[in-house]
């Protein structure tokens, strides 16, 4: 639904703000509250309700929440002094005090209650042998296909435990954004397949095609690169541009002689069936030792729910003895690499080889330790940046 004040739109559905027609970049927590406020714009908001909806509850420093009203107040248009669409009720907490439409029913009217605006559409298609593939599409511009890592992904519990606002919202507002499950994990067909990366390749086009998507850029996480890079060979027609978060040229069992037992195994061996488990907590932060915390967890739920032990290690052993070498001189369109200083799961180096092998491959160093940057990470807004600005080109 989009709800209409001063000069902005909100749509709740897409998760995007708009002002003056033109598209404000605001950080989930910071979209958070302006949605809280336009669903009970003249009513006060009370401080313990906008930490109780806003931060779940958790506690929060006064900074923390003076910085996100002043981030709401500016995405919206408006200051601490001027107060013409949020007003400060001193000691007593926030108020939206523009009048407010949706396109639905007219002024002043109702917002549609949270749970529906964190609704998603699951669509499904099929894959060359018959297996279901669960896809779901978010957001407007330009099309942008998501290659998660293998195994890992879940359309669902992402949804659910509220990684759509710092991982999808951030791509959404800028982006026709098309996530999908690789068969075996997550929404789609559990079967216990042989992994594959070109058939998983084939899977994405499926995808592609179900979604309408002609021409398309494409980005990549950890693992996903593979499939990506294999995509980019067997169709450099339909890629427009490639972005890679995390990526690697050989899996770990090429390393060289020196590479230590696979010690992430183990852990998923020891720990991946049961939820919270020690053994699940140390692979969590063996890839986000940086944190935060709380998206840490949620990410775990996620992974652990997406697919079985038995499919995980099978994905673990493909990717651990994988190389696209022999791939980088076949990519043809843009590609832009984006990898931690400090990763401790995949190290630059491994960034450096693609840079080197890919023609024309850029390479943005980022300042964290995690394998992937999360929200509240200090390189957040400029990872999301970097990324957003090279895949709308």
């Amino acid at each position: 639904m989009e709800h209409h004040f001063a000069d902005c739109t909100l749509d709740d559905a897409r998760l995007t703000l708009t002002r003056s027609g033109s598209a404000v970049a605001v950080e989930p927590k910071v979209f958070d509250l302006i949605h809280l406020l336009v669903r009970n714009a003249g009513d006060l908001v009370t401080r313990d309700r906008l930490v109780d909806e806003v931060w779940g509850g958790r506690i929060v420093s006064e900074s923390a929440i003076s910085a996100c009203i002043a981030a709401a107040r500016k995405a919206v248009g408006d200051t601490g002094k001027a107060q013409t669409v949020i007003r400060t009720v001193a000691r007593r907490g926030l108020m939206l005090v523009a009048e407010v439409s949706d396109e639905a029913a007219g002024p002043r009217a109702v917002a549609a209650p949270a749970s529906a605006a964190a609704a998603q559409r699951i669509r499904y298609c099929l894959s060359e042998d018959g297996s279901a593939i669960a896809y779901a599409v978010s957001g407007e511009g330009p099309p942008v296909l998501r290659f998660g890592p293998p195994s890992l992904q879940d359309l669902e519990t992402e949804w659910a435990y509220g990684l759509h606002r710092s991982w999808i919202s951030p791509m959404a507002l800028h982006t026709r954004y098309l996530r999908f499950d690789n068969v075996g994990s997550g929404q789609s067909g559990r079967v216990l397949r042989d992994v594959d990366f070109e058939t998983e390749a084939r899977d994405a086009a499926a995808v592609a095609d179900a979604a309408g998507f002609e021409r398309f850029a494409a980005v990549s996480y950890s693992g996903g690169c593979i499939p990506a890079l294999t995509f980019a060979a067997l169709y450099p027609e339909r890629l427009t541009r490639l972005a890679i978060v995390g990526g690697f040229v050989e899996g770990r069992s090429r390393r060289g002689a020196e590479v230590a037992p696979d010690a992430l195994r183990g852990l998923i061996a020891e720990g991946w069936a049961r939820p919270e488990s020690a053994f699940a907590s140390a692979f969590a932060m063996a890839y986000f030792p940086e944190g935060p915390v709380e998206e840490t967890r949620q990410v775990l739920r996620m992974t652990q729910a997406a697919s079985s032990p038995e499919m995980m290690l099978r994905t673990r052993d493909a990717t651990n003895h994988a190389s696209v070498a022999h791939l980088l001189g076949q990519v043809r369109c843009p590609v832009l690499l984006l990898h931690a200083r400090d990763d401790a799961v995949h190290p630059l180096s491994q960034a450096q080889k693609l840079a080197v092998g890919i023609p024309g491959a850029e390479l943005v160093v980022l300042e964290t330790t995690n394998h992937v940057p999360l929200h509240g990470s200090p390189c957040w807004e400029r990872y999301n940046r970097t990324l957003a600005e090279f895949l709308t080109g």
